[in-house]
C-alpha cells in the first residue's frame, strides 16, 4: 500500500505592529514553503499583528475579511492548505477573538477556531500578562477533516491543557496544530516539553509555527518553530530569531502504527474520568 505522506511547513516570523509589513513577510515565506514542496503551511499566532493590546481593535477584522481573502487567493494559486495561525477577529463587543483560520486549496475557509484558553499569568520576575483583559474566549473545539488528514486546532497557551488535545485526538485528529507566540522566559523551560508531550500522549504529529525575537513593546518571544512526530521525536526545528521556514515530510500512517503499539486511545475510560475523585486524609 502506498504510504500516506504529507509535506508540512512551520513558519517562524518576527511580526510587529505594521500589518502591511507582516503580511508581506508572511506571503513571501508561504511562497518559499510552497516552493519547498509543502502542501500544508502554518503561520504563527498573531501573524499579521503582534503588538500592544490597545491596538487590538484597530487590527481586528471580520472573518471572512480582507486578510483571509488575500491569503485565500495565495492558497488557491499555490494549491495548499494554508493555516493562518491566528489573527484578531472582530466580535460583537469591544473584545475581539484570537482566531485561527484554516484555508483550503480552493481558497475557501475550511475551519476557524477561537482560542479557548487565554494567556493570564503572573510569574514573578519573568512574565505578567492578562490576555483576557483585551480578548474574548472561544467556546468550541475544532477538528478539520481535510482530504488526506485531520487536523486539530489550538493556539499557543492551549498547549498547557492536555485534555483539549485528547479531545481533538479522540475526534479523529492525526495532526495537532499549535501556532504560537510563546514567551521566551517560560519557553526556555516549557516549550519543547509541552509540544513533545502533546505528541506522545496522543501519538499524533504536532506542527507548531512560532514568533521569534522581541516585539515593539519589548516582549521576547521564544521562536523554535517545530514539527514533532507521534513518538515525540523532533523532526524539524528553526534555529535563531530570524524569519524562516522549516519543513518535514510526515508519514501519516505512523499515527495508527504508534496507537496500535501503545493503545492509549483504545484504553481510555472517559466515564471513569467524569466521576468525582475520592480524596482521602486531612
Amino acid at each position: 500500500m502506498k504510504p500516506r505522506t504529507l509535506t508540512v511547513a512551520a513558519v517562524q516570523l518576527n511580526s510587529g505592529i505594521d500589518r502591511d509589513a507582516n503580511l508581506t513577510q508572511s506571503i513571501a515565506l508561504v511562497e518559499r514553503a510552497a516552493d519547498l514542496g509543502a502542501t500544508y503551511v502554518q503561520l504563527p499566532e498573531y501573524f499579521n499583528y503582534l503588538g500592544p493590546a490597545r491596538g487590538y481593535l484597530d487590527a481586528a477584522e471580520p472573518i471572512p475579511g480582507p486578510t483571509t481573502a488575500r491569503m485565500g487567493s495565495l492558497a488557491k494559486r499555490r494549491r495548499i492548505n494554508l493555516h493562518l495561525g491566528s489573527m484578531l477577529e472582530l466580535g460583537s463587543g469591544d473584545h475581539p477573538y484570537n482566531t485561527s483560520v484554516l484555508i483550503g486549496p480552493t481558497g475557501s475557509i475550511v475551519a476557524t477556531y477561537r482560542k479557548t484558553h487565554l494567556f493570564d499569568v503572573d510569574v514573578p520576575g519573568a512574565v505578567t500578562h492578562r490576555e483576557s483583559d483585551a480578548l474574548a474566549r472561544g467556546n468550541e473545539l475544532v477538528v478539520a477533516r481535510l482530504k488526506r488528514f485531520s487536523i486539530g486546532l489550538s493556539v499557543c497557551f492551549d498547549v498547557r491543557f492536555p485534555e483539549l488535545y485528547r479531545a481533538l485526538a479522540a475526534a479523529g485528529a492525526d495532526v495537532l496544530a499549535v501556532p504560537a507566540a510563546f514567551n521566551a522566559s517560560t519557553g526556555r523551560s516549557h516549550w519543547h516539553v509541552l509540544i513533545r508531550s502533546r505528541a506522545i500522549e496522543n501519538h499524533a504529529f504536532v506542527v507548531a509555527a512560532a514568533q521569534a525575537g522581541t516585539t515593539d513593546e519589548g516582549i521576547a518571544t521564544y521562536g523554535h518553530a517545530i514539527v514533532v512526530d507521534p513518538w515525540g521525536t523532533i523532526v524539524a526545528e528553526s534555529v535563531g530569531d530570524d524569519a524562516q521556514v522549516v519543513t518535514a515530510t510526515l508519514d501519516l500512517d505512523e499515527v495508527n502504527r504508534r496507537r496500535a503499539q501503545i493503545a492509549v486511545m483504545r484504553f481510555r475510560r472517559p466515564t471513569l474520568y467524569r466521576r468525582p475523585v475520592r480524596v482521602i486524609g486531612a
